[in-house]
Formats: C-alpha cells, sequence, structure tokens
C-alpha cells in the first residue's frame, strides 16, 4: 500500500511529528511560576478548558482500570469525538480541536480496525493524529510531545496509552511514592504549560478496595501528582461500567456506562450508577423515592403504575437489603434521608422509664411522694 492508498481514518503521525524536534520552532514563552501576594489577586485568569465538560479537564488526568475493560476503547472514541467536535460519551458536546493519540500498545492495523469500528462511517477528523511509538518521556518523549504542541495551537488532548510505556527508569535513591511523583512530573509540566488535557492510561492494582484511589497500580504518587483521576470499572447488573472520577477542576463523581459493542464505544447513561444496578421494579421506587421521600407504599405504587402489594413486597425485600429505609409508619425514603420529625445529625436520646429512684424535679429532688407508711393492725401477730 503506497501513501495515496493509505485509508482516510488512519492518519498516522510524520516520522519529524514525534520522532525528531523541530528546531525551526519558535520556543514557548517562558511559563511564570511565581508572584506576590497583590499581584496574584490582581490577576484575572480564564476558565478552566475542558476536553469533555465535567469529565476531562485542562491538566493531567490519570484514567485507570482492570485489563480488558475497555480503556483502551474509551480513550480512542474519546479522542476521535474532541478532534471532530461531535459527542463524547455518546451525548456530550466537545469542542473540535488537534488531538494526539499515543496507542503505544497497537499496531498500526489493530488501530485501523478499532477506529474504523468507531467511526462506523463517518469520515475520519483530520485532527486527530496518532502514533504507535514514542520515546519514554525523560529520555525525549516529553520534548517531542512539546513540539507537536508547539505546531498544533490550540491542541484540546493529548492521550499516552499506556502510561508505563513512556515512563522510563527509576532514579536511584528514589522511594517508591518519590519515583512515582517524579514520573507523572513530566507529563504534568506538559499539561501545565500548554494549557491541554493531558491522560495517562493506566492500570489498577488486582486486589480491589472500597476507595477507588487506592485501586489505582503504584503508590500514592500516581494520583497525588494527578490533577484528576478516573477509574473505569465493570460493574455487576444492567450498567456496563461505572466511571469514578475526582479532580481539582471536576466535582467527584459516578457515572453509569454502557459499552456499545457494535461500534465501541461507552456511552453515558442517565441517573447514577446503582438505577443501573437494580431491577426495573426497584430502579422505578428509587427514583421516585428519590423527589418523594418517606412515601409509603400506597403512594409509590400510584405513581410508578404498579399494584399496591407488589410495591409493599418490593420496598420490604429492599430494606432487608439496605437499598431504602423505613419508618415505624411503614413509610420509605433512600439511605441518608432524614425520616420526618428528626433533627439532621442529632441521634435521639433515649429516654429511660420513669421510676422512683430516678424521678426528678428540675432542682434534683425527688418529684414522686413519699410513701406513708402502713400502720399496722391491731392485733397484728407480727
Amino acid at each position: 500500500m503506497n501513501s495515496s492508498d493509505k485509508p482516510s481514518h488512519l492518519h498516522l503521525v510524520r516520522g519529524d511529528a514525534v520522532h525528531a524536534p523541530d528546531l525551526s520552532s519558535t520556543p514557548p514563552a517562558p511559563f511564570r511560576t511565581s508572584w506576590t501576594a497583590d499581584e496574584l489577586m490582581a490577576m484575572t485568569f480564564p476558565e478552566p478548558k475542558y476536553a469533555v465538560p465535567g469529565i476531562l479537564a485542562e491538566g493531567l488526568s490519570l484514567l485507570a482500570g482492570p485489563p480488558k475493560v475497555g480503556k483502551s476503547w474509551l480513550s480512542l472514541s474519546t479522542a476521535i469525538a474532541v478532534a471532530a467536535g461531535t459527542k463524547a460519551l455518546g451525548s456530550i458536546p466537545v469542542e473540535p480541536g488537534p488531538v494526539l493519540y499515543l496507542a503505544l500498545e497497537d499496531t498500526p492495523r489493530r488501530l485501523q480496525n478499532r477506529m474504523a469500528k468507531i467511526l462506523h462511517g463517518q469520515p475520519a477528523p483530520a485532527q486527530l493524529t496518532l502514533a504507535t511509538s514514542c520515546p519514554t518521556l525523560p529520555n525525549g518523549g516529553a520534548e517531542h510531545i512539546a513540539r507537536w504542541l508547539e505546531r498544533n495551537v490550540g491542541a484540546r488532548l493529548v492521550v499516552i496509552d499506556v502510561f508505563a510505556k513512556v515512563r522510563g527508569t527509576t532514579p536511584p535513591g528514589l522511594s517508591a511514592y518519590d519515583a512515582d511523583y517524579a514520573a507523572m512530573g513530566y507529563a504534568k509540566r506538559l499539561a501545565d504549560t500548554f494549557g491541554v488535557a493531558v491522560v495517562l492510561v493506566h492500570h489498577v492494582r488486582k486486589m480491589g478496595s472500597d476507595d477507588f484511589l487506592e485501586q489505582v497500580s503504584g503508590t500514592n504518587g500516581l494520583a497525588g501528582a494527578a490533577d484528576s483521576t478516573l477509574v473505569l470499572k465493570r460493574a455487576r447488573g444492567t450498567a456496563d461500567g461505572v466511571l469514578h472520577i475526582t479532580g481539582r477542576d471536576v466535582e467527584e463523581a459516578e457515572h453509569a456506562l454502557s459499552f456499545q459493542s457494535d461500534t465501541g464505544t461507552w456511552h453515558l447513561l442517565d441517573g447514577p450508577p446503582e438505577d443501573h444496578q437494580l431491577g426495573e421494579t426497584r430502579t422505578a421506587i428509587v427514583r421516585y423515592l428519590r423527589s418523594n421521600p418517606n412515601s409509603p407504599p400506597k403512594d409509590i405504587a400510584e405513581a410508578i403504575g404498579l399494584s399496591r402489594d407488589t410495591v409493599k413486597r418490593t420496598c420490604a425485600r429492599m430494606a432487608t437489603d439496605g437499598q431504602v429505609g423505613v419508618d415505624a409508619a411503614g413509610r420509605y425514603r433512600l439511605p441518608g434521608t432524614e425520616s420526618p420529625g428528626s433533627v439532621p445529625g442529632v441521634p435521639a436520646v433515649p429516654v429511660p422509664p420513669l421510676t422512683s429512684t430516678n424521678a426528678t424535679d428540675l432542682r434534683g429532688q425527688s418529684t414522686l411522694p413519699a410513701v406513708p407508711a402502713v400502720p399496722a393492725k391491731e392485733n397484728d401477730p407480727s
């Protein structure tokens, strides 16, 4: 296949675009890193730029997940959406701009096949540059990416899949935490200097954890150096995946996702992940209680169009499973919702039963009348 026969949807990076610096380019202006307090407070900063609003902001993001969970499909489809200016995750409009995608575990043929599936007959975005090799960041990789960013003013996204391929060797004498933090520093400087979203695709630990940040493979130095951390996990039930997000410029959130196998894309689902991990009846009950807490089964049944007996039995099972709470009057609410008459954050104080030994007035004196002595009966044999 000659260059004129190259498929239109496979725009491989030129040899000089990543593997050799462009010495003719003008070096970027010095990046200021210090101010006096009054100077800083007098400055006006633009709002953070988002490659994907609410998901990926400018800065360094770490996208982690187990092997074969779909991280590469997610990152590649997002790169295509941003380069084309279409919709990321099937529903989030994004602004178009140049994108660099380093598919360091793929061959050109596999990358072509994946792109053809994602594009699904749509034209390939000319603003997407792809490469299947790159030097490690400490050994020239960061410089080569910087040269690409200089030539592509207004770039919106750089994806490195996977981070381990460009991390480089650990300098001697560093602790594991310091080594992880230092390795992230090269990508962090690129993101900050050029005001672009840089995504490092990474893995999670084999052992699970309740805290999704602790699932990221390596030390806390990785998540600590990143501006945002995203963890993609497969979820049980009807939702194919859950994307956990936390960061400095994005709100901590959990998003339910569905994987579309025919197009190789992840789609954002409405509502929290819990809604998609329940059956239809339980989902309808949860959604109603979210807006109408402390409701009896009769009201729930009328609102969602099911029989009262069905709702009553389902609510009872949900209460047993810890999915809803119920008060003494048989009214149901979601966990964390206060029942009527309660004071948030103030636990009820148990009142002991009134007895002759603990009943006192406000002055600490007994409020019970003294028990008169029972007079002995005449001729009492005692």
